[in-house]
């Protein structure tokens, strides 16, 4: 049951050319688990079936009449009033000061508590949402500007908050509007005029303060490379694939570690590195991502990029489906796009259909035929987790080749290395130095016979 101090929201969705009612359907279903992971409850759904986004405020006439009965507002854009300022998500924009009135002589019409949000499962302009909240009286948020507020509630570390607040602030710079003040004007001898206007000064100040988180979030990413550079011999599993398919639940089972698993979108943003559990020899290293969505915004997958680098720079990828969910080869195909425009689609891929246990036998069977090569199991199972361990060593074992080296007794600092990075097979010593018979990389042995 929602809290009675819940936040209502009203989600709005237009079905455009070429979209089925199927595909539209899911849309408006996600964004409402979008909407319930910002902690809010989703009251109604207006839909409407368009050619194309109405340019006023995305829904036509009759459709905006109906989403204001739904949050007590006049349903008619006004023109030609005063206007004051809002917070909208975060970013200050303009609203009407007759807002208040229209909004209370409809309240009657609307239901017992009206609305307070209205979420719109498309990217819209900043004059179209601020004809929405002048027709509606509720605070209006497109798709990114949803995903956006819950990237930033749960950004945990400093890469992660750094990486968000870049995304938010270029999304939120052409929304900032002039404030109706005079411009600054330019003093001095040699003064040419006006000076900069106040929206020019926010922008330059926007600007200025990506400016200084990109050379923030440099500094973290030249350090996370180094990382992984330092990691470039060893087999590295990257799992990927749409959000809430599970991932850090089947992370938490492949590596044994603490993670948080949530039902929530987006639950981790931050790139965790474990070693597979039970451990091989050499050690399999396990990555964690963030999870895909439809449409993300242009600007999160820019500012997380590097931490992407993890799949990018994997010998495998682990793509993590919820084969529960009805949608998924769409989100499939999402994830598919995401990997192209990291550059990581020609990686070996291994597909893995997760929560097995919440389908019956005819739909496994299903499954299993038409996704011959993949890998059906619940992360909760052990035996599945066992046989997906099987998979991944089988993975990193067919590249293996088997050779004798001899080390030196001069270079006997080797030897270490060697039982790290490769399978020791068998042992001896004589007069030349150490004899080890090894199962290793062609890379690492190439690397190991240049130290020598």
């Amino acid at each position: 049951m929602p809290s009675p101090d819940q936040p209502r929201a009203v989600l709005v969705g237009v079905q455009l050319p070429g979209v089925d009612d199927q595909a539209h359907a899911a849309s408006l279903t996600e964004l409402g688990r979008l909407a319930k992971t910002l902690g809010l409850d989703v009251v109604a759904r207006v839909s409407q079936k368009r050619a194309a986004l109405a340019a006023g405020a995305v829904v036509g006439d009759g459709k905006l009449r109906e989403l204001a009965r739904l949050t007590g507002g006049s349903g008619v854009i006004p023109s030609g009033v005063p206007a004051h300022r809002v917070r909208v998500g975060g970013v200050r924009v303009e609203a009407d000061a007759a807002d208040e009135t229209d909004r209370a002589s409809e309240a009657s019409d609307g239901p017992v508590t009206p609305a307070t949000v209205v979420l719109i499962d498309h990217d819209v302009s900043p004059s179209q949402a601020r004809n929405l909240e002048r027709a509606t009286g509720a605070e209006v948020l497109d798709r990114s500007a949803v995903i956006l507020a819950i990237f930033q509630r749960h950004a945990r570390s400093r890469e992660a908050r750094l990486q968000v607040e870049i995304a938010r602030l270029a999304y939120m710079a052409p929304r900032l509007r002039e404030s109706g003040g005079k411009d600054r004007q330019s003093g001095g001898i040699g003064g040419k005029g006006a000076g900069e206007s106040q929206i020019e000064l926010d922008r330059r100040k926007v600007r200025d303060r990506i400016a200084q988180l990109r050379r923030d979030l440099a500094a973290i990413e030249k350090d996370a490379a180094t990382r992984r550079r330092r990691r470039n011999d060893q087999p590295t599993v990257a799992i990927v694939g749409y959000t809430n398919a599970g991932k850090s639940s089947l992370m938490r089972a492949l590596t044994g570690t603490d993670l948080l698993v949530a039902d929530q979108l987006f639950a981790t943003l931050d790139t965790t590195v474990r070693t597979l559990q039970p451990e091989t020899v050499p050690r399999i290293l396990v990555g964690d991502t963030v999870g895909f969505i439809k449409r993300l915004p242009h600007d999160l997958v820019a500012s997380f990029r590097s931490t992407l680098d993890e799949a990018r720079e994997a010998a495998l990828l682990l793509h993590v489906v919820d084969a529960a969910d009805a949608d998924f080869p769409a989100q499939i195909a999402v994830t598919a796009d995401v990997l192209a425009d990291i550059d990581a689609a020609e990686l070996p891929r291994l597909l893995v259909l997760n929560k097995a246990d919440r389908l019956d036998a005819a739909r496994r069977e299903a499954l299993a035929g038409a996704y011959p090569d993949a890998l059906l199991l619940s992360a909760k199972s052990a035996d599945d987790v066992a046989a997906l361990h099987a998979r991944i060593v089988e993975f990193f074992e067919r590249d293996m080749v088997e050779e004798e080296l001899l080390v030196p007794y001069s270079q006997q600092r080797l030897v270490g290395e060697i039982h790290a990075a490769c399978r020791v097979l068998a042992e001896r010593c004589d007069e030349s130095g150490r004899h080890l018979r090894i199962r290793a990389n062609p890379a690492v042995l190439a690397r190991l016979r240049a130290a020598g």
